[in-house]
């Protein structure tokens, strides 16, 4: 990809589906919910007849933001009249699926949307590191698995597919400048649209005290079914070459470096900042039935809904993406079967906190 490119997250790829992908990230959900019901028991509320509005940035088809919103929704209503409304919107990049997220709203069993009838969803088509809301209008954010995904993507990385187990140091560098500066807008604009005393919750991959990313068994089986394809003629080098999956994981210093050194930012402050591994629950069912075929499978599906998509924006005009999707997923599950192996999942829950002018 040039160095200018933009990340895109594309449509899924045949039966890829990004739920798929939700199944393995509900992985430190429970916490993460669990802050963000005591956000919601805590932000001070607007007076009827204006709505509380609580934003999800990065909400994709709204599979990660069923159980979270909800739970929130309740909290809130402990403390409001049934009547008093609540906004809820939906945020992600112009070209997500839309469609898809109301139908998720629409109809799974988890929506929100069929427990409370005095709230209402709504979507902004617009990337969450510029504003995207009206200041001080945000009584309630929420983010999962969204913020890892860089703006842009600053180079091709000449020796992995993933910029956290490359050698070359430049482009290293190139990465984490654009990784700490998505951080500071994603913020700074977040501080403008919270209103006094809101609160954001943030889940998003992280890198352990010692540097670790994760995932290697994973993105191992990854690199070597694409080689496999390469030998095979089904794609060739130069597209590998330009193949780049653009997230990253950040260490708690990098989370905090916008706040240093008075610790607050456009008003903002961390309220709360854990690194962790968070459970691997495809190894968990493995120890139970020890069926290595599904763990690959279903590890491979994982990344066929997360990551194929951008990484497929690299092929050629005329390849079937459907095809290289399906032999690359398979590959990637063979490799897994063979050797099952727990993988690393290093994540961070984040709370911010709007002071209010007078304290």
């Amino acid at each position: 990809m040039p160095e200018s490119s933009v990340v895109v997250r594309p449509e899924p790829i045949g039966s890829g589906s990004y739920s798929a992908s939700s199944r393995l990230q509900a992985a430190g959900l429970r916490g993460a919910i669990a802050l963000f019901e005591q956000a919601a028991r805590t932000v001070p509320l607007p007076a009827a007849p204006y709505p509380i509005v609580l934003a999800d940035y990065g909400a994709s088809t709204g599979h990660n933001s069923l159980l979270p919103v909800r739970a929130a929704i309740a909290a809130l209503r402990g403390r409001t009249r049934p009547e008093h409304s609540i906004l809820v919107a939906h945020t992600d990049l112009p070209d997500n699926d839309f469609t898809a997220m109301f139908r998720t709203l629409a109809e799974d069993p988890d929506s929100y949307l069929s427990s409370d009838a005095a709230t209402y969803a709504s979507a902004v088509g617009r990337s969450f590191y510029a504003q995207i809301l009206p200041s001080n209008s945000v009584h309630l954010g929420w983010s999962a698995w969204a913020v890892q995904w860089l703006s842009r993507v600053p180079s091709t990385i000449p020796d992995h597919i993933q910029v956290a187990y490359s050698a070359d140091d430049a482009v290293r560098s190139a990465y984490a400048r654009q990784a700490a500066n998505d951080w500071h807008e994603f913020i700074a604009f977040r501080g403008r649209e919270l209103s006094p005393g809101g609160r954001l919750v943030v889940m998003t991959m992280a890198v352990d005290e010692h540097g670790e990313f994760g995932y290697r068994p994973l993105l191992a089986a990854l690199t070597d079914g694409l080689a496999e394809l390469v030998a095979g003629g089904v794609i060739g080098a130069d597209e590998l070459a330009r193949m780049v999956i653009p997230t990253v994981g950040r260490q708690a210093a990098d989370f905090m470096a916008p706040f240093a050194p008075s610790g607050r930012f456009e008003r903002l402050e961390i309220e709360h900042l854990e690194v962790f591994d968070a459970e691997d629950r495809y190894w968990d069912q493995y120890r139970v039935d020890k069926d290595a075929a599904a763990f690959g499978a279903r590890w491979a599906e994982f990344l066929r809904a997360s990551v194929f998509p951008t990484m497929a924006t690299a092929l050629d005009g005329h390849r079937d993406v459907t095809a290289f999707a399906d032999r690359l997923e398979r590959e990637v599950a063979v490799r897994l079967a063979a050797a099952p192996e727990q993988m690393q999942i290093p994540l961070a829950h984040l709370v911010l906190f709007k002071r209010p002018k007078s304290q």
